[in-house]
């Protein structure tokens, strides 16, 4: 459907686009949209998911997910699920909007093309302060690097001044509020404009058609003080976000698709290592988890994934969790594995020993069989004894729920009966022990977990009492019983309290990124077939989760009172505890 354009003049070409199309019509050619209410809600294609959470307000013509936290205009919809820059989506959408694109209006330019061109002359100048900058060639020799590799990838130096780039970039004529939208410059609170990067190593990050988004910095060791991450990234942009970019992928996404495979690392300079030692499929996903919208840039190339994670706890529970989004969404993934106490990540493997890491990738082990090998105990065939069935039960379970994270059902028959073989159990009660691991099988599960999940399914960070206080506020909302819930203001933390201030304002959308999510919570999901009886309920719901951390939290009084010798401490909190029970 195309909408009316109204009285009024488009802004922009992307104005114009949006203000001819129905965002509800442009998703259904991707999505199976159900009525809710005056929204629309589906299954979100951003993360895995069985209970929509996945909302369309025609009014807004906005998109919201309140299981992934994402959402955005039309624009934003088509690009993340695509994979497109904004040029690509902008001509899909003006096609489908009649609209015909002639050149890129101010007002796009000034939105998007002029970040682009900025960070070109940023790459431009870190890459023209290397040249005299020795500590930073000694560290970056150090750490192996040719210089054809940092020629090819761009590698820069930013000065340890405090507004070299600034002042080189006003030289060019881009502005103060363009600088910081870009990223590379802040203000502070004395109104000057400062470099973001300062006595750093940087990478410039492109996206896959080969423009320069973003960097990384790496702070060179000698202006290391400990009060500034090791690495910086620039925030994110209308032009970068970096749960979308891949490290090196403009360089290698042809080798990814003449192989049919890529290796997948950590940081920029295990990419930059792997790429100096002939493997030029590498990829790395740079300071960040690897996502879905990485799969899909991936996907598009390849469906053979090699993944090499940094040899420390940490890198290998990273790894994990990159192994069962991938294996999820039906990747075939391979594990290069690092011998205990030998190299830390792929960089520090390739400087020692280039052949000898290319002879790891060859024997990379299949996802599941890394999971036999760190979680079944060894030689469980001919040990005995309480303990050894109790770990052994406890590592059986940690590969079952692996394998029943597999996409594909032949892959899972298969590693059921391969798994049945190792441990000596049979598929039957592997079968049986899989179900228990299913969440509806969970006998901790309440009631208030179910009404809460209505609301907020995916929202793991907050507590109870804040879910269940979101719920409320929800119901009251439906109800419009605002003034009901007074009483039980006191209990809802500050955050929420300062929410009911909103919502009896009329206030709908907040500049509190917080906030705002809070609220779209609140009006996206209405509690269908809520009643007044419920108020009640969820009412003392919240006094008691309240009442639980308050006593938890004088708990701990009376003990830290009773190590210390603190009488006057102790019988203040033992009094108040007290009170406590009779609330």
């Amino acid at each position: 459907m195309i909408r009316s354009t109204g009285s009024g003049q488009a802004r922009s070409t992307t104005e114009e686009i949006k203000s001819k199309l129905d965002i509800a019509d442009v998703l259904r050619g991707y999505l199976t949209l159900q009525p809710a209410g005056k929204n629309f809600k589906a299954l979100c294609p951003f993360h895995h998911e069985k209970s929509p959470s996945f909302i369309v307000s025609p009014d807004r013509q906005t998109w919201h997910c309140f299981g992934c936290s994402l959402g955005g205009d039309v624009f934003s919809f088509v690009m993340r699920h695509d994979n497109l820059e904004f040029g690509e989506a902008l001509k899909i959408l003006a096609e489908k909007a009649g609209v015909e694109l002639k050149r890129m209006s101010p007002a796009d330019y000034e939105q998007f093309g002029l970040l682009y061109d900025i960070n070109d002359e940023a790459r431009r100048f870190f890459k023209n302060q290397l040249q005299s900058a020795e500590a930073a060639k000694e560290y970056l020799r150090s750490r192996g690097l040719t210089e054809e590799i940092i020629e090819e990838f761009d590698i820069g130096w930013a000065p340890n001044l405090t507004d070299s780039l600034t002042v080189h970039l006003l030289n060019h004529n881009f502005r103060p509020e363009a600088l910081i939208r870009a990223g590379l410059t802040f203000r502070n609170t004395n109104g000057m404009h400062l470099d973001r990067f300062r006595g750093r190593i940087m990478f410039p990050i492109h996206n896959h058609m080969g423009k320069v988004v973003g960097f990384t910095g790496r702070i060179l060791p000698q202006f290391d003080t400990g009060e500034m991450g090791k690495y910086v990234n620039t925030p994110e942009t209308p032009i970068f976000v970096k749960s979308r970019v891949l490290y090196g992928l403009h360089k290698s996404k042809g080798a990814i698709r003449d192989q049919g495979k890529v290796l997948l690392v950590e940081g920029q300079m295990d990419c930059l290592m792997a790429h100096q030692a002939g493997i030029k499929n590498a990829v790395a996903t740079s300071g960040t988890a690897l996502t879905l919208d990485h799969l899909k840039l991936l996907k598009k190339l390849t469906d053979q994934l090699i993944l090499n994670f940094d040899n420390d706890e940490a890198g290998i529970q990273a790894g994990e969790r990159a192994i069962d989004l991938a294996t999820a969404n039906d990747f075939n993934v391979r594990v290069v594995r690092f011998a205990p106490g030998t190299y830390k990540d792929a960089a520090e493997a390739v400087q020692a020993d280039p052949p000898g890491f290319l002879k790891l990738i060859e024997q990379a082990v299949p996802a599941i069989e890394f999971y036999f090998i760190r979680y079944l105990p060894s030689g469980h065939t001919s040990a005995s004894g309480s303990s050894h069935i109790l770990e052994l039960k406890k590592g059986v379970r940690t590969v079952l729920g692996k394998i029943k994270n597999l996409s594909s059902s032949v892959e899972r028959d298969a590693w059921l009966r391969e798994l049945s073989h190792r441990a000596s159990i049979d598929v039957p009660n592997l079968l049986e022990e899989m179900k228990q691991l299913s969440p509806d099988s969970n006998p901790r599960e309440r009631r208030e977990e179910k009404i809460v999940a209505e609301i907020a399914p995916n929202l793991k960070t907050l507590s109870r009492r804040e879910l269940i206080g979101l719920h409320l506020l929800s119901a009251a909302v439906t109800l419009d019983k605002l003034a009901e819930i007074k009483e039980s203001l006191h209990y809802l933390p500050k955050e929420h309290q300062e929410i009911y201030e909103l919502i009896q304002k009329g206030e709908k959308q907040s500049i509190d990124p917080g906030q705002d999510e809070i609220l779209n919570t609140i009006y996206f999901f209405p509690s269908a077939g809520v009643e007044e009886k419920d108020l009640v309920e969820l009412a003392k719901q919240l006094k008691g989760e309240f009442l639980k951390e308050h006593r938890k939290k004088l708990e701990w009084l009376v003990k830290n009172a009773e190590r210390s010798g603190d009488e006057t401490s102790l019988r203040k909190a033992l009094e108040e505890l007290k009170e406590s029970w009779s609330l």
